[in-house]
């Protein structure tokens, strides 16, 4: 047990070695990489550090995304550049909640992979998805400029269930999940439905500007969460 806490310990020291190579490639800011600390901690100490392996592969990704054809997207100005706190909340607070509480309630297992799922599969889509020039809305199917709240297209769903797939054979590699077509069904699944019910809110209500997009990632990964619970009571 002694061990034990000393090894988790150390992947605090790592975790905040992380926060500060994302501060200082401006990747998040000072308040939002402190967020991302807070979070991996606790999910160090509540679930393991494999668990939080899972959200570091997330922000891996997602900065790999962030990243690519970022002159082609400053000239939409489409480029979101460094994310801060409430974007960290936004995408993180459901899984690390899931996380904090998977001791009491098994399903959760399955929460935390959707609400990952999600954000991943969401993020892929609107940075990788942002390059198919023929977006349309979710809603009426209408064609969009790319980057407009809730276009869809195939390459941004390609994407997105390339993420979400990436998520599920991560979580059975990190011995998160047991059964490898489990994890990565929950993973597809949720992270699809999240995915979707974000465009969705993107286009009826934050394109209107009653939502903001942290408020659309925090309903899509509750949304992702729920249904990677659904799914874990069926296994």
């Amino acid at each position: 047990m002694v061990e034990e806490y000393m090894v988790n310990w150390v992947y605090v020291l790592l975790l905040f070695i992380l926060g500060f190579i994302t501060y200082y490639r401006k990747s998040l800011d000072l308040f939002g990489a402190a967020v991302m600390i807070i979070m991996g901690v606790v999910i160090i100490f509540s679930a393991g550090a494999n668990w939080l392996g899972l959200i570091v592969l997330f922000l891996i990704m997602s900065l790999i995304a962030t990243k690519f054809s970022k002159k082609y997207k400053m000239s939409l100005g489409e480029f979101e550049g460094r994310r801060t706190s409430k974007n960290v909340i936004s995408n993180g607070v459901v899984a690390c909640f899931m996380a904090a509480f998977g001791g009491y309630y098994s399903p959760f297992v399955g929460g935390f992979i959707g609400a990952i799922a999600t954000a991943t599969a969401d993020t892929l889509a609107s940075e990788i998805g942002v390059l198919d020039q023929h977006p349309r809305l979710i809603t009426t199917f209408q064609k969009v400029d790319p980057g407009t709240n809730g276009a869809i297209s195939p390459l941004g769903t390609g994407i997105a269930i390339a993420g979400a797939a990436i998520i599920g054979i991560a979580s059975f590699l990190l011995v998160i999940v047991p059964n490898p077509w489990s994890a990565i069904l929950v993973a597809i699944v949720s992270g699809t439905v999240g995915c979707f019910f974000d465009s969705i809110l993107g286009a009826l209500f934050e394109n209107k500007g009653w939502l903001t997009n942290e408020h659309v990632n925090l309903f899509a990964t509750i949304v992702g969460a729920i249904v990677g619970i659904l799914l874990m009571n069926m296994f």
